[in-house]
């Protein structure tokens, strides 16, 4: 049986499970407490050395251990329904997307979020090491977050997903981006854009894990 290692509170397990449910794949789950620093454990640094979630455990005993590998298998393995595209167009557009999702918002929210919360003392960075907090990178964030905030609700006007003509893998990327913004205070209250295309992606049942 597949076995996806999660944490019900984190935005990157979060993407591989509405991905996997996109996919119709069945697989348990095993929960990795990040507030008791279990992704620390030598138990789970001996399933993912990175000591990151999540991890996917395949029946073959092959362990995915971050997004980029879990969505590549998951789309080779189960092509329907096309979370990554199907035109080489497609393909491109969702991976230029899903990239800038990342680097200009996920990475944005992390900087804000590592180098100012106090539970995250000396984890300023996921992984086996610890990284002290830099408080300049936290304002730093903040502002990069606000400038993604904007592209994206500019991006959204008019159209019904985020890359091409169908629900893909940018979508969830970007709904997950917008969620999470909300742990350092940004919210999409006024971006019109984001908030109506939100709203249509509340309807479809994986989004609701």
């Amino acid at each position: 049986m597949i076995t996806l290692y999660d944490y019900a509170m984190a935005p990157s397990p979060r993407r591989v499970r509405i991905f996997l449910a996109e996919k119709g794949i069945a697989h348990e789950t095993v929960q990795i407490d990040m507030r008791k620093a279990q992704q620390l454990s030598e138990e789970y640094r001996a399933i993912n050395p990175d000591c990151t979630i999540p991890a996917l455990r395949l029946d073959d005993g092959h362990v995915l251990t971050d997004n980029a590998a879990i969505t590549a298998w998951a789309e080779a393995s189960y092509p329907e329904p096309a979370l990554l595209g199907k035109s080489a167009i497609e393909k491109a557009e969702i991976a230029s997307w899903n990239a800038k999702i990342e680097q200009a918002g996920f990475m944005a929210i992390a900087e804000a979020l590592r180098n100012s919360n106090p539970a995250m003392k000396d984890r300023a960075l996921p992984g086996p090491h610890n990284f002290a907090q830099i408080p300049e990178l936290a304002k730093r964030g903040l502002e990069r977050l606000a400038i993604f905030m904007d592209m994206l609700n500019a991006h959204m006007e008019g159209r019904e997903f985020v890359a091409g003509n169908a629900f893909s893998l940018a979508d969830i990327s970007a709904v997950i981006a917008v969620d999470f913004a909300k742990v350092v205070g940004v919210s999409s209250a006024d971006h019109a854009h984001i908030l109506a295309w939100r709203t249509r992606m509340a309807d479809r049942p994986s989004f609701s894990l």
